[in-house]
């Protein structure tokens, strides 16, 4: 199945401990079915200075989602929807909106 879910869209977390918050796509891995969402899941590391001038410390960062805990969000429906494919008359895809039926 291809991902419909692209870098720079804003999803809505539908499961887990961030049920419900809506972020920026940073980055998607298609392979293992993951997704990192900008402000969401965030994650402590604790890191080791490796060359001289970089801090170590505790650093806090974005973990990688399951895609199926992410929906598209649409800004007009103000919730997360569905996506479809409509194929335009000059053979062009586009994604729509489940709820709206409007482009994204």
């Amino acid at each position: 199945m291809a991902i419909r879910i692209r870098r720079g869209d804003t999803v809505q977390v539908i499961a887990g401990d961030d049920k419900g918050k809506v972020g920026k796509v940073l980055s998607v891995d298609p392979v293992k079915g993951r997704v990192i969402v900008e402000n969401v899941n965030f994650v402590k590391r604790h890191t080791k200075a490796r060359r001289q001038g970089m801090k170590s410390g505790i650093i806090e960062k974005e973990a990688a989602l399951r895609l199926s805990n992410v929906m598209l969000y649409d800004s007009r429906a103000q919730r997360g929807t569905r996506v479809g494919i409509r194929v335009l008359a000059d053979g062009r895809r586009e994604r729509v909106s489940k709820q709206t039926g409007e482009t994204i």
